[in-house]
């Protein structure tokens, strides 16, 4: 992450969050609202859609029974989403939003294992209830004049308290320990949404009023980076609570 980003960010910390009708903005700033859930949508229906066509086909069996290829796979998410997440700003934007496709096919690749275990049914209940929840976050994040910059830390650190409890939990296998990751984690990344989503409010304000339009450009990209990632979490954590496996 750029050290121009680290001085933006360190702005908005020490600001609150500042009202839209006290703004000089114009349709811009709902370009860039518009280009970051446009963007969202986008990946989410390109991981569905790749999910669904990988469990579908005679790819599954050979992803999910060649374990190099699926560890692979998973490795080429977390490189391409680590480069996303620290030189966006550096990133073409045909070049970010490339690999921001890409990422999500992978995703949705090795999220195919959802169709092998989950019924069909309940899958798409889960991503109903994902689809509301997530919904009444944003509207909550993007709304509250409450500043949220101190949620980030608390957050971050719970999300490690509860990995580090999940792999605890593999060793030891506790049926309702495994019950409470997941509840507790569907409250994290309900909380992220809100947070992540008072963020992305604050850069676009703050690169509109800097005149910046070079960051402008990419905030809609990097915010739907931030909220692809938490719906995909949030889906699969609500999905392992209320899902009903295949007999």
């Amino acid at each position: 992450m750029s050290d121009k980003f680290q001085t933006y960010r360190g702005a908005l910390n020490e600001s609150g969050l500042m009202q839209l009708d006290q703004l000089q903005f114009d349709e811009t700033f709902i370009a860039v609202i518009q280009r970051v859930y446009l963007w969202m949508t986008l990946g989410l229906l390109i991981t569905s859609g790749a999910a669904y066509l990988t469990a579908s086909t005679v790819l599954s069996q050979i992803i999910f029974s060649t374990p190099f290829l699926y560890l692979g796979l998973v490795m080429g998410e977390l490189i391409l989403v680590i480069v996303l997440s620290a030189a966006m700003k550096r990133l073409n934007p045909a070049v970010a939003g490339m690999m921001f496709f890409v990422y999500a096919a992978l995703n949705g690749m090795t999220l195919s294992a959802i169709f092998l275990v989950y019924e069909l049914g309940s899958i798409f209940i889960a991503f109903l209830i994902t689809a509301c929840l997530f919904g009444a976050m944003t509207i909550i994040g993007y709304s509250t004049k409450k500043n949220l910059n101190n949620w980030g830390a608390y957050l971050f650190m719970a999300l490690i308290g509860m990995v580090i409890t999940s792999v605890v939990n593999i060793f030891i296998g506790s049926g309702p320990l495994d019950w409470l990751i997941s509840f507790v984690m569907v409250f994290i990344f309900l909380g992220l949404t809100i947070y992540d989503t008072q963020r992305i409010k604050k850069m676009i304000e703050f690169s509109l009023q800097q005149g910046d339009t070079a960051v402008v450009s990419r905030v809609g990209l990097m915010g739907a980076l931030r909220l692809y990632l938490d719906f995909i979490n949030l889906f699969l954590y609500i999905l392992r609570l209320f899902g009903r496996r295949r007999k």
